[in-house]
Parts: structure tokens; C-alpha cells; sequence
């Protein structure tokens, strides 16, 4: 019976841990699904919009369907689009095969964020071995490719400038945000395609919407940021 034990002892322990989830699978199962990631049903007669960008899109999603309801029907891909390089990978994907008339994109806080040498993320920009995911270079010809592949749709386009990386933000350095956009203003300088320069509008007001030491932004934030991403799309749309 003293052998016995052990192995019904084992034998339990196995079967629990089988049938119990760890308290990590069960905050996963728990966990409701972001609601600006579900699809939702377009409307007759209402134009369609598509927001393409990572979680500062996010963030102003919803407030952004609820501004335009009963005027436009606000899509986005169920995804953070993250860099470039996911966008190169995922586009014809994210664009479906219906007509869109207004698609108001950004990439870019994805593209320069710092990696260690392993594929660490956020790492310190400092680091001897840390790069940032998209260089610059790299970044300019990427964007203008996606940019080529957006124009085949027809939409009016807008380019979201990236938002400004505040002090004490992991992983990424003040001023880069500055940098890269540069080099977006002149791909769509290129292609004449108009600017939300929510950078330039987020900048002076970081304390107010913006988290402390963190790229993203409050509840109230967003909500401030989708009154500007709503204005320039319905500026598009009454063209």
C-alpha cells in the first residue's frame, strides 16, 4: 500500500492540473474580447470607412463610430497593425474586396521602437546591440509601397501622423516619432495625399491625454483624439 500511495498521489495530481486551468488560462477565458476588434455590419447608403494603425487606433475606434453614427460606418482590421512589415504581410487581407471611401492609415510607433539582439522587445535604445525594427530606410520604401497598394482601392486616403513618444517611454526615444514622420511627409507629398497630423496635435497635450512615461493615452484621450480623426475623415468625405 506505501507504493500504492505515491502513484494515486501522482495520478491526482496529473488529472488536476488537466482539469484545472492555471489562474493564467483562466484570466485568458475571462477576458471579453475588445469590442473595437469585433467586425461589425455595414449599413445601406452609409459610406464605409476603414482605420488602419496599432492601439492608439485602437483606442480611438470606438469613440470614432459613435461620432460618425448615422453618417459613415467606421471599420478597422480585428489586428494591430504594428509596422510595416506586418502591413507588406497583411494588407490585401486587412482591405477585403469592398469598396472603400475613405481609409485613414498610419504606421509607424511599431516601425521605430527598439529591439534587443535575441528579438527583445522594447529594449533599451541605448543597448550596444538594440535596433529599431524598421529603420528609417527601410520604413520610407515599405510605406510607399503600401501606399501604391492603398491607391488601387480608390478611397480617398488620409495619412495619420504618428504620435509623439513622450519621456520615459519604454523601448523607444523622444524625437523619433519627429523623424519618422518626415519621411512619411514626403511619400505623401509624393502622392498628394492629405495629412491628420495627430502628432502635431497630441504634442502640446501629452499631460493632459496622454499616459505618464507610456505611449498611449487615457479613456479621455482617445476620446479627444477620435473628435480629430473624425474630422478629417468627414472632411474627406464631403469632398
Amino acid at each position: 500500500m506505501k507504493k500504492i500511495a505515491p502513484a494515486i498521489t501522482l495520478l491526482a495530481l496529473i488529472l488536476f492540473g488537466t482539469l484545472c486551468p492555471t489562474s493564467t488560462e483562466a484570466q485568458k477565458k475571462k477576458r471579453k474580447p475588445n469590442p473595437a476588434m469585433q467586425p461589425i455590419e455595414d449599413v445601406a447608403g452609409l459610406p464605409r470607412v476603414l482605420l488602419i494603425g496599432d492601439s492608439i487606433s485602437i483606442g480611438y475606434t470606438l469613440p470614432a463610430r459613435a461620432l460618425m453614427k448615422g453618417k459613415a460606418k467606421v471599420h478597422r482590421p480585428q489586428a494591430n497593425c504594428g509596422p510595416t512589415t506586418s502591413g507588406l504581410k497583411s494588407i490585401d487581407k486587412w482591405l477585403g474586396d469592398k469598396k472603400w471611401d475613405v481609409i485613414h492609415f498610419n504606421w509607424g510607433l511599431h516601425d521605430l521602437k527598439y529591439m534587443g539582439p535575441k528579438g527583445g522587445n522594447l529594449a533599451d535604445p541605448k543597448g550596444a546591440e538594440s535596433h529599431q525594427q524598421v529603420p528609417p530606410a527601410e520604413y520610407e520604401k515599405n510605406l510607399r509601397t503600401l501606399v501604391e497598394r492603398l491607391k488601387k482601392t480608390g478611397a480617398k486616403l488620409i495619412w495619420c501622423s504618428t504620435t509623439p513618444v513622450p519621456e520615459g517611454a519604454r523601448g523607444r526615444a523622444v524625437g523619433d516619432s519627429a523623424k519618422y514622420n518626415a519621411i512619411a511627409a514626403k511619400v505623401m507629398a509624393d502622392n498628394k495625399i492629405p495629412t491628420d497630423d495627430l502628432y502635431a496635435f497630441a504634442k502640446p497635450r501629452l499631460k493632459e491625454i496622454g499616459r505618464p512615461a507610456d505611449v498611449h493615452y487615457t479613456p479621455e484621450g482617445s476620446q479627444t483624439l477620435a473628435k480629430e480623426v473624425v474630422a478629417s475623415i468627414s472632411k474627406a468625405l464631403d469632398k
